[in-house]
């Protein structure tokens, strides 16, 4: 396994996993790989989760290798953002390498993989515990075997690790004639209640509060699977999108510091936001700045994705140049660093890491 550290050390009392909001100063993190990925199988649940310039390339190179130019591109800016992590005195893990291109099958079906590119949609660190999602790709089933290593590690030190009830991803669970809805149609899912299904992206945690979409993703069933978890400790607030494809809260609705929160003003009603957000500031960006030449698994507000490092300083994509000014005149700090390279496997800078520590303690913002 992989791993690069910094000088930072724990105390031997300390558990290694900490880590109840998105803001705190970040000590520790895992940071995704890229190598053994696959543009992942053909399915529904693929399909209308991407852009549609992207998707009608899909159906033809689904399940093959990405091509090397855009592999080195992507890794080029990866390391260049692990270097950023580690000059900023975080400590950086990296999941084990796995092959996507490796075949399995459950008695059900079979799938091949896709990559470890993300692992923000297959875990969530609430305080001091993972918790494994039952995400609803099937080319993500084993995804977490890449992490096993480090969460055994993180285990035997005292941290709580938890699985969310494996799915079984049965057809019985997918809209196969599913088209998206078109604008001023209620909103509807490539997903039904079969089963708690849900990625850890579609949450975003402010201490005793979490927020939530439902999506493509995520059902009705899952959020209600993980406040039962959580117990009366937290509370889970739905945040409702207008996006007809909705997949992962992290670039509609992104908690910046306490009292402040950033949204997408294309899929989120600020009039419709839970009441509990009315003492926060709530910060407009303006249009993303185009991309031109990199074709994205992602949409355009994938700029939102940012990764605060403490309350002040947060890691912005350097060519959102609108956005950078944008968090200047909000008072924040912005740390450029190229990254658009990495949206053909899925995300940003949020979705490419896990922050297993970041200094602080469990409170209440509202």
């Amino acid at each position: 396994m992989d791993t690069l550290l910094t000088d930072n050390s724990l105390s031997i009392n300390t558990c290694p996993v900490n880590s109840y909001n998105e803001w705190d100063p970040l000590e520790e993190v895992i940071v995704g790989r890229l190598e053994g990925a696959i543009i992942p199988p053909y399915h529904v649940t693929v399909t209308y989760n991407i852009p549609p310039g992207t998707a009608r390339l899909y159906k033809f190179f689904a399940g093959r290798r990405y091509p090397k130019f855009l592999l080195k591109k992507a890794q080029q800016e990866l390391d260049t953002f692990i270097q950023l992590l580690l000059d900023l005195g975080v400590k950086v893990r990296r999941p084990e390498v796995i092959r996507g291109d490796r075949e399995f099958k459950t008695p059900a079906w079979r799938s091949k993989g896709f990559c470890t590119a993300c692992p923000r949609d297959g875990f969530m660190v609430v305080g001091e515990e993972i918790i494994e999602t039952p995400m609803a790709w099937r080319s993500r089933y084993f995804e977490t075997d890449a992490y096993r290593s480090l969460f055994k590690e993180y285990f035997h030190q005292g941290a709580k690790w938890t699985a969310a009830p494996k799915p079984q991803l049965l057809d019985s669970l997918y809209d196969y004639r599913f088209l998206p809805p078109q604008k001023g149609e209620p909103i509807k899912y490539v997903i039904n209640e079969f089963e708690p299904v849900f990625d850890a992206a579609d949450f975003v945690r402010c201490g005793r509060d979490l927020f939530v979409t439902q999506s493509n993703v995520t059902n009705s069933s899952g959020i209600t699977w993980l406040r039962r978890h959580l117990g009366a400790q937290y509370r889970i607030h739905e945040i409702e999108s207008s996006c007809p494809t909705p997949m992962h809260i992290d670039s509609s609705f992104i908690p910046l510091a306490p009292g402040k929160v950033l949204i997408n003003p294309e899929y989120i009603n600020v009039d419709k936001l839970p009441p509990i957000l009315k003492s926060w500031d709530i910060l407009i960006p303006p249009e993303p700045d185009p991309i031109q030449g990199v074709p994205s698994m992602c949409s355009k507000w994938i700029s939102l994705n940012v990764l605060m490092v403490d309350e002040k300083r947060v890691i912005v994509e350097a060519a959102q140049e609108s956005l950078i000014k944008a968090f200047k005149d909000w008072g924040f700090e912005p740390i450029e660093c190229p990254f658009i390279n990495f949206a053909p496997f899925g995300g940003s800078f949020h979705c490419a890491t896990l922050d297993i520590r970041r200094r602080g303690q469990l409170q209440s913002y509202f």
